[in-house]
């Protein structure tokens, strides 16, 4: 078997990128997992890279590979944010101090007395889900690297 072209590599980490931030979404509407701040941030770099990674596969090999070196680095980044979160559930260190705080103050007493029975804080350092003993935040931390790393492979692909 011989090795994955740039446009099969193209394919795999948009799909597999596409899968991923779906899982995390369904987590959300059909799990019922609420997201906290810096679930939410570890979002964003799929919330980039698939939207171009889609945009390069219809431009048809007319995209420049250097996009998906950018990928790849949005990728890295994304491992960073995933990687600090789990460090934060298994309590490696310490999160944010405003983590799970709302930024929406009541403007009086009532209506802080009122939001404090129904609110729901989402904390950072306890892991929402795990699997094996691994969190959410874990597994991101996989996917972004090998998602990165697949980036790397595809440009080294196209050369």
């Amino acid at each position: 078997m011989g090795t994955a072209s740039y446009r099969q590599i193209l394919w795999l980490v948009t799909l597999a990128a596409t899968a991923i931030i779906a899982t995390a979404l369904a987590s959300e509407i059909f799990g019922g997992l609420v997201p906290c701040a810096l679930c939410l941030q570890q979002r964003i770099p799929y919330y980039i890279a698939v939207p171009v990674l889609v945009l390069m596969l219809l431009a048809n090999d007319k995209a420049p590979p250097a996009l998906l070196g950018l990928v790849g680095l949005v990728f890295a980044v994304g491992a960073g944010l995933a990687g600090y979160h789990a460090g934060v559930e298994y309590g490696w260190w310490a999160g944010p101090a405003a983590c799970g705080a709302g930024a929406n103050l009541p403007s009086s007493l009532a209506e802080l007395n009122e939001a404090l029975k129904t609110a729901k804080v989402v904390r950072c350092d306890e892991a929402a889900f795990s699997l094996f003993g691994i969190s959410m935040a874990g597994y991101n931390f996989i996917a972004s690297l090998v998602l990165s790393g697949l980036c790397v492979a595809g440009l080294r692909a196209r050369r």
